[in-house]
């Protein structure tokens, strides 16, 4: 990176500062900007990772000290100096900086927005590192005339008085509970200049071991991993758990993580969407004596800095967060768990595009600490991780207690009549399964009422204007949404064209939902999607309502299928399996058959068997014929095959640059420059494939293309994006278009 200022930038009057900083600013600049020390600071306090306040042109930005320099590239005259240094102490301690710049380095970010990624809102603001308690003492006045000056009549002020000068620095809750006083009392004392108020961080909390509570017995395989995992505990290893679902993976965290605690350390416990979760949290909370941490976007700013210093100060034993999470200080990291590794969540999709699942990996090796990847359905790049290292691939082959595995079975939509997407065998299987007292899931990835309105007169369909989409039919708003861009409009009742009558085609959780209620009118039921579940405490209330029995059909979308436990749920319906099956992106497949296993999981948890009924046009598909007979080993095991032999990751390393614009030809002529600029550069061994228009072109408003880079491995892919990423920026049509770089994409559109 390079050092340099800023245009507009005044140079200081004085040139005496010693000391040179070079500081990360959360700009799209890929540099340090070079500054002096403010005046009169000394050395110590320029140590890296501290924040500092420093002018910016006519701003005054928050920056954080990367490295310290005797000497700058840059003219003395020009540089100014910083105002203030904000952090007695770093906000990020070497080995987490050095992890940030290697981020950044890895992705090729800019390394002041990795910073900023790393550190909650209120820190980007100024907020203080550690909590602090406002303590009232007695000045010196105070002590030698207070006493001899207040009138006696003033007992409240008296009382302040003596109970100061023989506790020392209190805060104001001891000081006005011991004297009886109220706020005004402290007031008037500083007033007269008796009191004083100063800043103090809170003590430290004594480090003890933290007690996990008993849970159920271990069986075999759940005791030869925690054995396994414990004996690691110390050092760095990347395990992957792969558990049936259903098989105890939580209760294997647990143990584990009860070690790592009894050592005095602490564990960071990643989920994909925190409030999907809210079971293992719970679950958590109920078997740990030990103070906890949560991070994830819904927490305010205030609940995120209070999460985010106890994690620092070593306060929090346990941390469990999403994806950002992954960038929590720890005082004693002993452990990282990726619960649920092959969730696409763990990848950020926007802004500073990093995995959250591999920077976990990068993290736990720095530290020299274990990390485990938990999933019934493993990426398949972690299971070729496994592979390459012998001994780190454990498995959990059977479900936990008595629950066995359940059935599954096909339903040939081509063959059976349906009822608004529900197959007749369905809704009989669906009666059996209530008669018998159980809970029936419906699975469906699709919310809202319907994917297209249709006019069958003239062919007319209600499109997005600002997407390459359908507007989605939700009947319960009255209206027309995009999925995509978020644009409304008021639901027709005929179609603009012709003026005949339109119908929703297609089926969504809303639809369904209304079917349910006209075939079984005597079953309560619960839709849980993201329309259904929009309040804060709802989705965990519905969750107590099925665990009571109160629900017996559940209707969702992936909502369901992330780390929910419903042991009375003994009938799971899959109801188009279809939607997978035919798609541009090579990793559609993996997930499809990630998600039918994962729903398919939800039924027969218990000790009562469970039926995983799927619905599908094309029953004779190999993805469904393999997941059928060999379960998702042997899917993954021929989807491997097919990735080696066709040079797809995890055999070969890809980046995607996408570019967009409100002009489809600016998007795709940047790409071309950018095709020219990488062939000029000609690193042996990687690909240029494109550009090409996006596989949804347009998206709101704005026109995207993209140019597709390959490698066989990763450091030939990073020498040519090391050389392009610099010239990009460039390019003449760089102002004119919104670019970006995804290193390891996992979406392809």
């Amino acid at each position: 990176m390079n050092s340099g200022t800023v245009p507009g930038d005044r140079p200081d009057a004085s040139l005496g500062a010693p000391h040179i900083i070079a500081v990360a600013l959360d700009t799209p600049l890929r540099r340090l900007f070079d500054y002096r020390a403010p005046p009169g600071c000394e050395p110590h306090a320029l140590e890296p990772g501290r924040r500092v306040w420093v002018p910016f042109g006519r701003r005054r930005l928050l920056g954080v000290i990367v490295e310290r320099r005797a000497s700058s590239e840059v003219d003395p005259g020009k540089l100014r100096s910083a105002l203030e240094i904000l952090d007695p102490e770093p906000a990020f301690d070497p080995v987490l900086l050095e992890l940030l710049r290697w981020s950044a380095d890895y992705y090729h970010h800019p390394l002041g927005e990795v910073l900023m990624t790393a550190l909650p809102g209120a820190l980007r603001k100024g907020a203080a590192l550690a909590a602090e308690e406002i303590l009232w003492q007695l000045t010196e006045t105070g002590r030698s005339k207070a006493l001899q000056a207040l009138p006696q009549r003033a007992t409240r002020l008296r009382a302040a008085v003596e109970f100061l000068g023989a506790a020392g620095p209190s805060t104001a809750e001891a000081v006005l509970g011991q004297a009886g006083a109220d706020g005004a009392t402290l007031r008037k004392l500083l007033e007269k200049g008796y009191v004083e108020r100063r800043r103090s961080a809170p003590a430290p909390e004594a480090v003890s071991p933290a007690a996990v509570r008993g849970g159920p017995p271990l069986n075999d395989a759940q005791r030869a991993v925690v054995d396994t995992l414990r004996k690691a505990l110390g050092t760095f290893g990347c395990w992957l758990v792969q558990g049936v679902t259903g098989s105890g993976k939580t209760e294997v965290y647990l143990n584990v993580i009860a070690a790592a605690l009894a050592r005095g350390e602490q564990a960071l416990v990643l989920v994909p969407e925190i409030g999907l979760t809210p079971q293992l949290i719970a679950r958590f909370a109920e078997r740990c004596a030990a103070p906890m941490a949560i991070l994830h976007s819904g927490l305010s700013d205030g609940e995120r800095l209070a999460a985010w210093r106890s994690a620092r100060c070593g306060a929090a034993r346990i941390v469990i967060g999403t994806r950002s999470a992954v960038f929590v200080p720890l005082a004693r990291p002993g452990i990282i768990v990726v619960d649920e590794e092959h969730d696409t969540s763990y990848k950020q999709q926007d802004g500073f595009r990093y995995s959250a699942r591999d920077l976990a990996i990068a993290r736990a090796q720095r530290h020299g600490i274990p990390v485990v990847l938990g999933s019934a359905t493993p990426s398949l790049e972690s299971l070729a991780r496994a592979q390459r290292q012998s001994g780190t691939l454990l498995r959990l082959p059977q479900r936990a207690a008595a629950a066995r595995p359940p059935r599954l079975e096909l339903v040939d939509l081509r063959k059976h009549a349906d009822t608004q997407g529900i197959a007749t065998p369905v809704m009989l299987a669906m009666q059996r399964h209530l008669d018998a007292d159980g809970q029936v899931l419906l699975f469906l990835n699709r919310r809202g009422y319907a994917p297209v309105l249709f006019c069958p007169s003239c062919g007319w369909s209600a499109r997005c204007p600002r997407c390459d989409a359908h507007l989605t039919v939700h009947r319960g708003s009255r209206g027309l949404l995009c999925h995509h861009c978020a644009t409304q409009q008021p639901l027709h009742e005929h179609c603009p064209s012709c003026s005949a009558a339109v119908k929703p085609v297609g089926q969504g959780t809303e639809r369904i939902e209304e079917t349910i209620a006209r075939l079984f009118p005597k079953a309560p039921y619960a839709r849980i999607d993201r329309d259904s579940m929009r309040r804060k405490g709802e989705l965990e209330a519905t969750l107590r309502r099925i665990a009571a029995g109160d629900i017996r059909i559940l209707i969702g979308t992936q909502m369901l299928t992330k780390g929910h436990h419903f042991p009375n749920v003994t009938l799971v319906v899959v109801l188009n399996a279809d939607q997978g099956l035919f798609s541009t992106d090579f990793r559609a497949s993996e997930r499809l058959a990630q998600t039918i296993v994962q729903v398919a999981g939800r039924a027969g948890r218990a000790e009562r068997p469970g039926e995983v009924l799927i619905q599908t046009e094309y029953p004779q598909h190999p993805l469904l014929v393999r997941l059928l007979q060999g379960g998702y080993e042997a899917f993954a095991a021929g989807a491997l095959e097919e990735r080696r032999e066709s040079h797809w990751p995890p055999f070969a390393r890809i980046a995607l640059l996408r570019a967009e614009a409100t002009a489809p030809a600016i998007a795709m002529q940047f790409l071309q420059a950018a095709l020219h600029e990488g062939r000029r550069l000609a690193v042996p061994d990687v690909q240029l494939l494109g550009p090409a228009p996006a596989p949804m072109e347009r998206r709101a408003g704005r026109h995207r293309a993209q140019l597709l880079l390959h490698a066989p491995a990763h450091g030939a892919l990073r020498r040519l994006l090391a050389a392009l990423v610099p010239v990009l920026e460039t390019l003449p049509l760089a102002k004119r278009v919104r670019w970006s770089l995804d290193v390891d994409p996992q979406e392809m559109f």
